[in-house]
C-alpha cells in the first residue's frame, strides 16, 4: 500500500498512452501460472528488446522514497523511488513507480469510461472500491482475457518508465486480493503479476514486488528481482522477506511507529537499502518533512 497515493494523480499523457495501448496493442499470452505463461524471449521480441537479465538495485545503497514529489536526494542517496509521472534522479539507481492493480486516484472515472469491464465489480454490479483508499477501484484480475487487457495498459506505463530512464519498476497494490472480499485470488494477482514481470524484464526494467509478504518465496521464484517492503519491522515481516530476497530488498520505514532509529539501525546491520520518512512522504519544502538513514 501506498500511503501517498493521493499526492500521485496519474499524468494525462501517460494515462492516454496506456489506454490506447489497452485498446490496440497486441496482448501477450498470460495464463493462471507461470509454468504455463509464454517464454520471456517471446515478449522480449515482441517489443523488439533483447532478454537480459535487469540488474536489481544494489545492496545497502543509501535510498529514499519520494513518491510524495520529486526534490534532489539527500547526500548520500544512490537508490531514488519515484512515480512515473516524473523523471529519473540520476543518482546511480532509479526505480519507477507504477499503480499495477488499481486505478490512480483521480483516475477511476477514465477506467469506468474506457475499459469498464477491467474494473472488479460487487453482485450488484458496483466497482469495488479499495476500503482504505476510496478513490481507488480494484482491477479485476479475475479473468484470462481481462488479465491481458490490463497488462497492455499498465505495460504501457512499464514502457513509459523504460523510455524515460528508470532502471527498475515498482508495481504498486499485487496485494490487492487481500481487499476484494473473495472476489480476487492469489492466483489471479499472480497471473496478472507474471505478465508485468515479462513486459518490465522485456524493456530492460528489474521489477519489484511490492509488500505481500504472505507470497512468501513464491513472488522471488515468479520472476520479481526484488522487493519493497514498508514497516515490516513494525509488523515483524523482515526476515521473511529476507527468506524470499535476502539484501534484494528496499525498506521504508514510517516515522509514525515507535523506535524508528532503532528499526534503521537493524536494517542497516542486515545489509539492504534503508529509508525512514513521514507517512505522508512529503517534499523538503513541507513542515510534514521526514527523512532518516543509518
Amino acid at each position: 500500500m501506498l500511503p501517498t497515493r493521493s499526492a500521485l494523480p496519474l499524468a494525462s499523457s501517460v494515462l492516454a498512452l496506456a489506454l490506447l495501448a489497452g485498446c490496440t496493442a497486441p496482448a501477450p499470452a498470460p495464463t493462471s501460472a507461470r509454468d504455463d505463461l509464454e517464454p520471456t524471449t517471446s515478449v522480449s521480441a515482441a517489443v523488439g528488446q533483447e532478454d537480459e537479465a535487469p540488474a536489481p538495485p544494489p545492496a545497502g545503497a543509501g535510498l529514499d522514497y519520494q513518491l510524495g514529489g520529486a526534490y534532489p536526494p539527500p547526500d548520500g542517496v544512490t537508490v531514488v523511488v519515484r512515480d512515473v509521472t516524473d523523471s529519473p534522479a540520476g543518482a546511480g539507481y532509479d526505480v519507477c513507480y507504477v499503480n499495477g492493480f488499481q486505478t490512480q486516484p483521480g483516475e477511476s472515472e477514465t477506467w469506468l469510461r474506457d475499459h469498464p469491464d477491467l474494473v472488479l465489480r460487487d453482485d450488484d454490479g458496483e466497482p469495488v472500491a479499495d476500503p482504505g483508499w476510496p478513490d481507488e477501484l480494484l482491477l479485476d484480475t479475475s479473468t484470462d482475457t481481462a488479465r491481458r487487457e490490463i497488462a497492455q495498459v499498465v505495460g504501457a506505463q512499464v514502457d513509459a518508465c523504460a523510455d524515460a530512464g528508470f532502471d527498475a519498476v515498482e508495481p504498486d497494490n499485487l496485494d490487492s486480493f487481500t481487499r476484494s472480499s473473495g472476489l480476487l485470488t492469489r492466483d489471479d494477482n499472480l497471473a496478472l503479476a507474471a505478465l508485468l514481470i515479462d513486459r518490465a524484464h522485456a524493456r530492460g526494467l528489474a521489477i519489484g514486488q511490492k509488500n505481500t509478504v504472505e507470497l512468501g518465496e513464491d513472488g522471488r521464484a515468479l520472476g520479481f528481482d526484488f522487493v519493497v517492503a514498508e514497516d515490516c519491522a513494525v509488523h515483524d515481516e523482515c526476515g521473511d522477506y529476507a527468506a524470499a530476497y535476502g539484501t534484494r530488498v528496499l525498506e521504508i520505514e514510517y516515522d509514525d511507529e515507535p523506535d524508528l532509529s532503532a528499526r534503521l539501525a537493524d536494517a542497516c546491520a542486515r545489509g539492504v537499502s534503508v529509508v525512514g520518512r513521514d507517512r505522508a512522504l512529503s517534499t523538503p519544502d513541507d513542515p510534514g518533512y521526514a527523512f532518516e538513514s543509518c
